[in-house]
């Protein structure tokens, strides 16, 4: 794809390309099934679709084209040259137009109803290097794939509108159920994704680079990948039931996963036979999209559940598991878990002085967690 004309800057390496992949090859098992059961629902896209005049759609489009700059061969060229290098990678037929925004805080999105438009903010251009940037292009092409678009322009028109009914009875309550429901979707979406992304930059190292600068800045020179990814492994499996508890109030309001979190799982997926599959040139293809099978992606997303909670480090998960296994003495186990104890120190002199004492440490350690 290189010419003489200077614009091109691709590596200088031969990376693979994807003719026909579907994005059921990269996508996160519970994203997958969610959108299979949504595009074979009748009508639904069509009901989606319908909203669009009151998303707005080409007011949108009209603010970009006056108020952001269009990335084309003039402008922010060597973007462009991403773009149409991660939709040659995808096999995307269709280049979705891209927007460069004026604004500080790094972020992109891929939005529209009736076709994709892909926006990168300036914060985001001026604080990644050239593979990191080719990684979030990639995964912005991902979601144009995968058809995300159309469900994250409903959530930010629905976001907004929950603010707007806020003074109705009720009326907020119904709009932020459905709310809380796809931003839970959208979240697994962003790892399907950030697998995208690898797909078409095809370096790790520089898709967790991107994901560590998102949440720590510029100073590359003061952070390693390596710590990073520590920092996931951590919060994963440290704490107790309290902070597993407190992860989740944490996470439902965001749209996208933590950082750390999702570099952690790139990493997995990347180290993964399904990922080595997809390299070799064994991955699903578009043209059997139809064809797929509802219960089948509901059976694959079961199954990866299953390997994720029977491998999970998570206090909450590892306590469930405990119970489901008939683990003996569950009100021990359950007072130890709560209370941060040991199940080996004993309850004391059996008349409860034990317990009241990890009580007491609990009482201490809860106002340590309101603090933080």
């Amino acid at each position: 794809m290189s010419d003489t004309t200077g614009t091109e800057r691709l590596p200088g390496r031969n990376r693979r390309r994807f003719p026909g992949i579907s994005s059921r090859a990269y996508e996160h098992p519970s994203d997958r099934s969610a959108l299979v059961a949504l595009r074979r629902l009748s009508g639904f896209d069509s009901v989606f679709k319908a909203l669009s005049g009151l998303v707005t759609e080409r007011s949108l489009r009209l603010l970009f084209l006056a108020n952001s700059v269009r990335v084309n061969d003039d402008q922010f060229a060597h973007l462009n040259s991403m773009l149409r290098d991660a939709c040659y990678i995808l096999d995307l037929e269709k280049v979705p137009p891209m927007y460069v925004s004026q604004d500080p805080n790094p972020n992109a999105m891929c939005i529209g109803l009736d076709a994709p438009v892909i926006v990168v903010t300036t914060g985001l251009v001026e604080l990644l290097d050239e593979e990191e940037m080719r990684a979030v292009v990639g995964h912005e092409v991902g979601h144009a794939l995968s058809g995300h678009s159309v469900y994250r322009t409903i959530l930010l028109f629905l976001t907004s509108l929950a603010v707007k009914v806020a003074w109705i009875p009720l009326g907020n309550v119904a709009i932020m159920a459905i709310v809380t429901a796809l931003r839970e979707w959208f979240r697994k979406s962003e790892l399907s994704a950030d697998r995208a992304g690898l797909l078409v930059g095809q370096d790790l190292q520089a898709s967790l680079r991107g994901l560590m600068k998102l949440a720590g800045g510029n100073h590359l020179h003061e952070m390693n990948v390596d710590s990073f990814l520590a920092q996931a492994e951590e919060y994963e499996s440290g704490g107790d039931i309290r902070d597993s508890v407190l992860k989740i109030m944490n996470v439902m309001p965001r749209s996208h996963p933590f950082t750390a979190v999702r570099a952690a799982e790139l990493k997995r997926w990347a180290e993964s036979r399904d990922h080595q599959r997809i390299m070799d040139g064994h991955y699903d293809r578009r043209e059997d999209d139809k064809q797929t099978s509802v219960s089948d992606s509901f059976k694959q997303s079961a199954g990866h559940y299953t390997e994720s909670f029977k491998n999970s480090k998570d206090p909450l998960v590892g306590l469930v598991r405990d119970i489901a296994g008939g683990a003996g003495d569950l009100g021990g186990k359950l007072r130890d878990t709560f209370t941060g104890r040991n199940s080996g120190s004993g309850d004391g002199d059996g008349n409860g002085n034990g317990s009241g004492g990890g009580g007491g440490g609990s009482k201490g350690n809860s106002g340590g967690d309101s603090s933080s």
